[in-house]
C-alpha cells in the first residue's frame, strides 16, 4: 500500500477537540494494560538548531511510530509517522504542528476530567500562543467553563485571544493584567507559557483548584514555583520516566526535599482507577504534561482512518 502523506489542512479538516481527546485517553488506557510503550525524548543539537525525536509503540492499533521536529529561530517545523507492525512498512507521513497542539490538549482535557472537581467552571490561564488555545479548548470541552481569566506579558496578545477564545469556547474570556488575578479564585489554573521561570505565587491558589503545568518540558525552565508542589495533595505525570528528564518544574522542589518522584502517579494509573486523586473537595491537585510519542502515534492512526475515509491526502512515491 502507498504511504499515505497528510499535511496540516489535512489534519486541521478531518480533527476535532473531542475526538483528540478520546483518543489520548484510550492511548494512556492501553499504556497501563501493557499494550502500547512510549520512548522519552532524546535530543541532538549543532549551531542554531535542535533535533527533538520521540517515538511509541501501539499493539493495539498494530503500528510502531515516532515524531520528530527541528527548532531554529526561524521556528519549529514537526512530522509524525507511523508503520505497520507485521510489514514494517511505512503507512503514513504527516506534517504535525496541528497534531501536536491537538494532542497535547487533549492529554491536559483527559487530566482534567479525571482530577479537577465536577463542579469546575472558573479557569485561569497563563499564555495566548498556539497551545494554550488548544489547552483552553480541551478544558472546555470536558467541563462546564463559565468565566476564563487569561494573563499574559504582551497586552495585544492577550486582548486578541481574550477576543478569539470567547467565541471558539462559547464562554466568557476576559484579559487581566496581573499573574495574581489569573491564578486566584479559580477552579482550574493552566500554565501554557514559553516562561523560563513561574508565573505566579502558589500562595495565591485557592483550595480546590487543579493545575495543568504544560509549558516546559527543559529542566532549565519551570512554569511553577515550589509553594505549588508544596501546596499539590496530588501530582500526576504523563510519564514520570519522561518527566525525571525534563520536568523543570520540579526541579528546585526535588532539591529542597518537598515532593519526591516516589510520590508522584501516572495518568495512565488513574484513568485506570490504580490511583486515586481527589480524595476531597478542597485537594489542590497538579497534572505535570511533558508530551509523549505515544499520543503522536495514537492521534496519527485516527487521522489516517478519517483521511482514507474522506479520500484526503497523496500518495508518496516510496
Amino acid at each position: 500500500m502507498p504511504v499515505l502523506f497528510l499535511a496540516e489542512e489535512d489534519v486541521r479538516e478531518l480533527m476535532d477537540m473531542t475526538t483528540s481527546i478520546e483518543v489520548v485517553e484510550e492511548a494512556f488506557r492501553q499504556m497501563a494494560t501493557g499494550e502500547a510503550s512510549n520512548v522519552p525524548r532524546a535530543r541532538a543539537s549543532t549551531s542554531g538548531i535542535l533535533l527533538h525525536t520521540m517515538s511509541a509503540a501501539a499493539k493495539y492499533l498494530e503500528l510502531v511510530g515516532w515524531k520528530a521536529y527541528t527548532t531554529t529561530k526561524h521556528g519549529a517545523r514537526f512530522h509524525v509517522a507511523v508503520y505497520h507492525v507485521d510489514s514494517g512498512e511505512m503507512v503514513a507521513l504527516i506534517e504535525a504542528n496541528d497534531l501536536g497542539q491537538l494532542r497535547t490538549g487533549a492529554t491536559t482535557g483527559v487530566a482534567t476530567e479525571y482530577m479537577a472537581r465536577p463542579d469546575a467552571k472558573v479557569v485561569g490561564i497563563f499564555g495566548s500562543g498556539l497551545q494554550a488555545r488548544t489547552q483552553l479548548k480541551a478544558v472546555c470541552t470536558v467541563r462546564r467553563v463559565e468565566h476564563v481569566e487569561v494573563y499574559s506579558r504582551n497586552d495585544q496578545r492577550r486582548n486578541a485571544f481574550a477576543e478569539e477564545m470567547a467565541e471558539y469556547c462559547a464562554t466568557q474570556v476576559v484579559p487581566v493584567r496581573t499573574p495574581v488575578e489569573a491564578a486566584s479564585e479559580k477552579d482550574i489554573v493552566i500554565c501554557a507559557s514559553s516562561s523560563r521561570t513561574p508565573v505566579f505565587d502558589g500562595r495565591v491558589l485557592d483550595k480546590g483548584t487543579h493545575v495543568n503545568a504544560i509549558g516546559s518540558n527543559f529542566l532549565s525552565k519551570a512554569e511553577i514555583d515550589v509553594t505549588t508542589v508544596r501546596r499539590a495533595d496530588t501530582i500526576v505525570c504523563d510519564s514520570i520516566e519522561q518527566c525525571r528528564l525534563e520536568a523543570g518544574d520540579f526541579s528546585q522542589a526535588l532539591e529542597e526535599g518537598v515532593t519526591d518522584w516516589r510520590l508522584m502517579h501516572e495518568l495512565a494509573d488513574v484513568i485506570v482507577g490504580r490511583e486515586t486523586v481527589r480524595a476531597r473537595p478542597e485537594d489542590i491537585t497538579l497534572f505535570k504534561s511533558v508530551g509523549l510519542a505515544i499520543e503522536d502515534v495514537a492521534m496519527a492512526a485516527e487521522v489516517v482512518k478519517r483521511a482514507r475515509e474522506a479520500g484526503l491526502g497523496r500518495s508518496l512515491p516510496f
